[in-house]
């Protein structure tokens, strides 16, 4: 359950660009069929070194980063994730950002629309990427076996793991074997990219972060097909807090998330106390109240992130889908 900070996250302050590295370290969270995520090797940032000066360079000069962001840090994070891809591929040594967010429509109709189109600047293959981030908390009991997706769900209810993935699987992931998608492609990339000579290529891939968050004193294995480094949390009811608090080392420090940044765990020199930290949830869950994600973090023990929960949590279940 417990993370340790990543070495190159360290050289950063700055919010943006701390959430930034972690898109680039932090790991799927399944396996599907589909080609996971750019590798920092694709991305020209293999090298540790050289992936530090590229983060220096942005504390140094955060403005683009700021201005790709924009008024996301205010909005979904969704959206705000997506951003931060936009900017990687565009400004990453060995990656060229070709479109994002390109609808694909059928007369009046919206198909639905391409996260990101980038190439590698070493290869002329065009990659339609997908990109989604997820926290997930898994239940007790719930739809299906104990190793079933739909078990996970989001901290609102409104989506699980296995909706998401058959989302991607059987929609946002083939887009691009649509003729009306090929069509915009070409529309886009010209004859240069696309000379009939030579097909419209397209190599689909998703990279999906996130956290799954495991049930405090309750065995619940990971769900079908996780990545076996995928991140760990652990999520308690309000009515547990005290008992779990009181397991934890003294000198135990946290602080409250805030969305879009559940992404990045804050630097150790912006925790607050305990107490501080447990008078909020008490103020918090005075009534009903939403979940709430905590990272902790202990000198010696390293970091654990944390969801509490209200006492009636979950207030919906979403069904699993149709296969």
């Amino acid at each position: 359950m417990l993370q340790r900070p990543t070495a190159p996250l360290d050289c950063c302050h700055h919010p943006l660009v701390r959430d930034l590295a972690w898109v680039v370290l932090a790991p799927d969270l399944i396996a599907t069929r589909w080609q996971g995520r750019p590798t920092r090797e694709q991305l020209g940032l293999a090298d540790d070194a050289r992936f530090r000066d590229f983060l220096l360079a942005l504390e140094a000069n955060p403005e683009p980063l700021e201005r790709r962001v924009g008024n996301t840090v205010n909005g979904r994070m969704g959206l705000y994730h997506e951003r931060l891809w936009q900017f990687l591929l565009d400004t990453a040594p060995a990656t060229q950002l070709l479109a994002h967010n390109l609808r694909v429509q059928s007369g009046k109709q919206t198909l639905g629309e391409l996260d990101l189109l980038y190439r590698r600047r070493e290869d002329p293959a065009h990659i339609h990427l997908e990109v989604a981030i997820k926290f997930y908390l898994g239940l007790p009991e719930g739809p299906g076996g104990d190793t079933h997706q739909a078990r996970w769900i989001g901290p609102g209810g409104a989506d699980s793991l296995a909706s998401k993935r058959h989302r991607l699987h059987h929609h946002q992931l083939r887009l691009t074997e649509r003729p009306e998608t090929r069509q915009a492609l070409f529309e886009l990339l010209g004859s240069d990219a696309v000379g009939a000579d030579r097909p419209l290529v397209i190599h689909p891939q998703l990279a999906m972060p996130g956290v799954l968050f495991y049930p405090w004193r309750f065995h619940l294995p990971a769900p079908l097909d996780a990545c076996h480094t995928h991140l760990r949390g652990t999520w308690l009811f309000w009515r547990q807090w005290r008992s779990y608090r009181d397991g934890l080392a003294a000198g135990t420090r946290g602080a409250w998330l805030t969305k879009p940044h559940w992404l990045a765990l804050p630097r150790p020199e912006r925790l607050l106390a305990l107490r501080e930290l447990e008078a909020r949830l008490a103020e918090h869950f005075r009534k009903p109240a939403s979940p709430t994600q905590l990272a902790l973090w202990h000198a010696e023990r390293g970091w654990r992130r944390l969801f509490v929960v209200a006492d009636d949590w979950p207030r919906q279940i979403p069904l699993p889908p149709y296969t």
